[in-house]
């Protein structure tokens, strides 16, 4: 905890697998699962995210043979396979995800950051809006959609909504954020 706590995801990690290899439960696979899965996406270079998303995924497989119906481990693997040479097996794992649970946030968030990056802003919107509905509080999705928006051409609905986030969030680097955009759109 002091590891993840200082920043220090990588190491906190190991000692988790350390932990897990020796307790042997689900849950110490579950927490180590967590800790790799941290420290993966903090991972700014390829091979280390490669050995990270590896680790991650052995981990959360062991949940998943305890646990099937664990909908969150099953999207944050889903996320791991996304950077490597499979990335349509976890659009594949995040549409099961979706399929199971219409409403799961993690999932529908990640599915309209996805869909963001490969420039299907359509459908972004539609999963963004969708994850607002679920959880209008949600402010990376509410920031998101505005992006979303701007992309897609619509700046009359962007502004609108990086205003919204705005309102709903008096965080300096979120206003930061939004102002930006909002700066962008002018």
């Amino acid at each position: 905890n002091l590891y993840r706590e200082a920043g220090k995801f990588d190491s906190a990690a190991w000692f988790a697998e350390e932990a897990a290899t020796f307790f042997n439960t689900k849950e110490a696979f579950l927490k180590a699962g967590n800790n790799y899965y941290d420290a993966f996406t903090f991972a700014m270079e390829a091979e280390k995210q490669k050995a990270l998303a590896e680790k991650t995924r052995s981990f959360f497989a062991k949940v998943l043979e305890a646990e099937p119906k664990n909908l969150e481990v099953k999207t944050k693997m889903a996320m791991t396979y996304i950077s490597s040479s499979s990335p349509m097996q976890g659009i594949m794992m995040l549409r099961e995800v979706l399929k199971e649970d219409p409403e799961n946030e993690l999932a529908l968030f990640n599915m309209g950051m996805l869909s963001i990056q490969s420039r299907q802003f359509d459908r972004a919107i539609e999963r963004l809006e969708q994850l607002i509905v679920v959880n209008p509080k949600h402010i990376q999705g509410q920031l998101l959609l505005g992006v979303a928006y701007m992309n897609s051409g619509d700046k009359v609905k962007a502004k609108a909504q990086f205003e919204k986030v705005k309102q709903l969030d008096n965080d300096p680097s979120v206003q930061a954020t939004a102002d930006s955009y909002l700066n962008d759109l002018k």
